[in-house]
């Protein structure tokens, strides 16, 4: 009886002392998120995209460093070897809405698992060849419809899926992912291609395209609703259900409707235009050019790596500005900018690297892709939820204005033995990309 009365007595203090603690492990597991909460999985997607695309960037880096080791080895001409490039860029664009028609119906996964293969198979198998139909088969066909495969629609498709807030930062960021791995693979090419011959960077391409696929597999989640989740700064959606009929119609129709719209042809001038002056142009033959005026290889491949760089910074800044900024001006200004550089580089070109050309590489890699994130922009605007697969047919005209730079300015070089006249038309036609740019209606005066 005395021990009962001696813990009635003490009760009220270790009640008291209980409901204390209990509050502070209640206010340590209130905290504890804020120190300890997982990114969220958009995020996570959005790395393993940027990751895939790294890996299907790095062949595309590739032609401009081997244009003149090809040439030696098998005789070549710079035309015939322009010619598998072009190839390749016009894949590269063509297969891209397909690409986002068939993420609708299979998946993102599965389609990005098989471009990656095919990225690889293309790469390696060029180490084989000993015709230039080969050459063409494996560098133009295989890797254009696999490096297509995870184009800019795969952008669009990922930030369109994943993310609410800060999309247009998000897709600046995926966009870098190219100049990323043409930073990266670049120098590597270059460096392997002089001490070993070119088909040493054509297997370490190969191979670094197969080691994304496990990543893949794990982690690029199709939509939110897949794992439980929401859109990045969105509400919970039901996972839609896949699309119904063909892809490749489904494409073809969503080009009908949209080919009837002024817009779509004002976006698609422009975006012809931006890969003329860029992959078909600068990524193609800078190297060459360069090469032309005493330069070596390893040093233009360098410079030109930096351009990639500096395109990473300057992507990821259009990204946030395309956030805030009417996305016409914002073409505008980098058609016209860009415009005036190509203008001046034929003066700026010598056996060393002149400050000027210094400054040629800074300002020409903050506006290489930036275009990218307005013009998703304007898709989406526009073109609603098709907005995805108008902007592949959109960059299908990139891919077309590529191919014919790569083949022209090759031939320009084959016939005027220097690349001068391919620089001063690049130049002229980002005139016109600015004022097309500058012409597309608002999105809300459409009817």
């Amino acid at each position: 009886m005395a021990r009962f009365f001696h813990i009635l007595t003490f009760w009220p203090l270790v009640r008291a002392a209980t409901l204390h603690q209990a509050c502070r492990v209640t206010e340590l597991q209130d905290r504890a998120p804020a120190r300890t909460r997982r990114p969220h999985r958009a995020w996570i997607v959005a790395v393993i995209a940027f990751v895939t695309l790294i890996g299907a960037a790095g062949f595309r880096s590739v032609p401009g460093v081997l244009i003149d080791p090809l040439h030696q080895e098998f005789g070549w001409s710079r035309g015939t070897i322009s010619a598998a490039v072009s190839i390749n860029l016009i894949l590269y664009g063509l297969i891209s809405p397909f690409a986002a028609a068939l993420m609708d119906r299979l998946g993102m996964r599965r389609v990005v698992v098989g471009a990656l293969v095919l990225v690889a198979a293309g790469s390696g198998l060029t180490v084989f060849m000993t015709s230039s139909w080969q050459l063409l088969l494996s560098w133009g066909v295989l890797v254009g419809v696999g490096t297509g495969s995870m184009a800019m629609t795969f952008v669009a498709t990922v930030t369109g899926r994943w993310f609410v807030r800060h999309r247009g930062l998000v897709s600046g960021i995926l966009t870098a992912a190219g100049a990323t791995g043409q930073l990266i693979f670049l120098p590597l090419v270059a460096s392997l291609a002089t001490d070993y011959g070119w088909r040493t960077p054509s297997i370490v391409v190969a191979l670094a395209a197969l080691a994304v696929v496990p990543l893949v597999l794990l982690f690029l989640h199709d939509w939110p609703a897949d794992v439980g989740t929401t859109p990045y700064g969105g509400e919970a959606q039901p996972r839609p259900a896949a699309a119904a009929g063909s892809s490749a119609l489904r494409a073809l129709r969503t080009l009908r409707d949209a080919a009837r719209r002024p817009v779509f042809w004002l976006l698609a001038g422009g975006f012809a235009i931006c890969g003329a002056s860029t992959n078909g142009l600068v990524g193609t033959h800078f190297v060459p050019a360069a090469h032309d005026h005493g330069m070596p290889s390893t040093t233009a491949a360098s410079l030109l790596a930096l351009v990639g760089l500096f395109d990473v910074a300057g992507t990821i800044l259009s990204g946030w500005l395309t956030d805030r900024v009417d996305s016409r001006i914002l073409l505008g200004a980098y058609y016209a900018l860009r415009g005036a550089s190509l203008m001046i580089l034929p003066s700026l070109f010598a056996p060393e690297t002149q400050p000027s050309m210094w400054v040629f590489i800074i300002f020409y890699g903050l506006d290489w892709i930036a275009t990218v994130p307005p013009t998703v922009a304007l898709c989406r605007e526009h073109f609603g939820d098709a907005g995805p697969i108008v902007f592949g047919w959109v960059f299908a005209s990139h891919q077309v204005g590529a191919a014919f730079a790569a083949f022209g300015a090759g031939l320009t070089r084959d016939l005027l033995g220097a690349y001068d006249l391919a620089w001063y038309v690049a130049g002229g036609l980002c005139v016109i990309a600015a004022a097309l740019s500058v012409g597309i209606p608002r999105a809300e005066t459409r009817r």
